[in-house]
């Protein structure tokens, strides 16, 4: 856990392109949470990593219904 990642030249093709690379998660006065997620657009697309990143947090106690 690299507080500089993720980073496009290195993770863009984590897990063949399929994959989300998910980083720097912290606490946050406003929202929550704040984090960087980072997937391939083109392999896997945007709404796809936004639902799979969504799944993750969800998994992980991190989205909770309040």
């Amino acid at each position: 856990e690299e507080d500089n990642r993720p980073q496009v030249s290195l993770d863009v093709d984590y897990e063949g392109g399929f994959g989300v690379s998910m980083g720097r998660l912290r606490e946050d006065t406003v929202f929550d949470w704040k984090f960087v997620g980072l997937s391939h657009n083109t392999v896997r697309g945007a709404a796809g990593g936004a639902v799979l990143t969504a799944e993750l947090l969800t998994a992980q106690n991190y989205i909770t219904a309040k």
